[in-house]
């Protein structure tokens, strides 16, 4: 019976023992009338190992559109037809002012997004730097950011400047990547995340689920995250874009949705799992029970090119649940 091998599992992760691939897998193959019980096993998990805080973190879209890169699924690519609005670096003023706002919101975390494949000789990275610094001078937010690829040397003046974790999504599986991007390569994301843990900073990473990927597929990017012992693992659920070359991508099910966050938990017991991009359009009223299934990090507010429900809403629902958003 499914529910058998759910409670012979979690109690295996929750004795402190990992999953293997095999048996994570066959989580995914469970009746679907059992799913509701390995949420609620996944939800133990969480408790568990991350307690009953949530960490809250804010993004600004501080340079938009126009990205060299072809990732099917992004709307800021310059290899689609989106109708987004597009512009270059914020002012200085303008991040700060985000900043502070995200604060007033009640974020713990505060992170600074740039469309690009990454930092090599881009002119903004100094005024960037310099952001995060007066960030660091002018709130009490945790600083954050997601420039793309990174050298060494970035990483090094990224972390003098007052970052403590970079986000870096692989997106997906390595098998997966190449039907995903062709413009660079997952063995480069891997470096990236590489050169951020070996300047003993945290690392974000994680990808979007619903591109047309197996579970296999998903699996297999949950193990990545596990081996590189990522600190930070959003999960977004792809929210087609018109104009993207997913745009006519079918939607998951909400079930298998809650269903992938439950497994990801059992596979990453100990770290934050994020609620990310897209969970409004494909849960809808089931948002709350994404932290029954194992999540306790949430992205606040807005994402990069559309709206969310807004902060206020956002950690009501997290109150609602019995659950603390970390507080700055």
């Amino acid at each position: 019976m499914s529910y058998d091998l759910i409670f012979q599992l979690g109690s295996k992760v929750l004795n402190g023992e990992q999953l293997t691939f095999a048996e994570a897998l066959a989580l995914t193959k469970i009746d679907e009338s059992d799913i509701p019980i390995l949420l609620g096993v996944a939800n133990k998990v969480r408790i568990k190992f991350t307690g009953n805080q949530v960490d809250t973190c804010e993004i600004v879209n501080a340079r938009s559109g126009n990205c060299s890169e072809d990732c099917k699924f992004c709307a800021q690519s310059a290899h689609h037809q989106t109708q987004i609005n597009t512009y270059p670096l914020m002012s200085q003023e303008q991040i700060l002012s985000s900043a502070k706002a995200a604060e007033s919101h009640g974020a713990y975390r505060f992170c600074i997004v740039t469309a690009g494949c990454g930092m090599k000789n881009d002119p903004d990275f100094d005024q960037i730097t310099t952001a995060i610094e007066r960030i660091g001078a002018e709130t009490g937010l945790e600083r954050c950011c997601s420039l793309g690829i990174l050298s060494p040397q970035h990483v090094k003046l990224l972390k003098a400047a007052g970052i403590t974790r970079y986000h870096h999504n692989l997106e997906t599986s390595k098998s997966f990547f190449n039907q995903i991007c062709s413009t660079h390569t997952y063995e480069e994301r891997i470096e990236t995340i590489k050169h951020i843990k070996a300047e003993g900073l945290e690392v974000c990473s994680g990808g979007i689920i619903g591109m047309g990927e197996t579970w296999e597929h998903r699996l297999e990017l949950a193990f990545a995250l596990k081996e590189l012992d990522v600190d930070s693992v959003p999960i977004n659920v792809l929210n087609p874009v018109q104009g993207s070359a997913l745009e006519d991508q079918q939607p998951l099910k909400p079930i298998e949705v809650l269903q992938a966050f439950a497994i990801f938990r059992m596979i990453l017991p100990d770290k934050i799992l994020r609620y990310a991009g897209g969970r409004e359009k494909a849960l809808g009223e089931l948002v709350p029970l994404g932290f029954l299934s194992g999540i306790n990090g949430m992205l606040i507010g807005n994402y990069l090119t559309t709206t969310g429900r807004g902060a206020s809403d956002d950690l009501n629902t997290v109150r609602g649940l019995g659950l603390t958003p970390i507080a700055g």
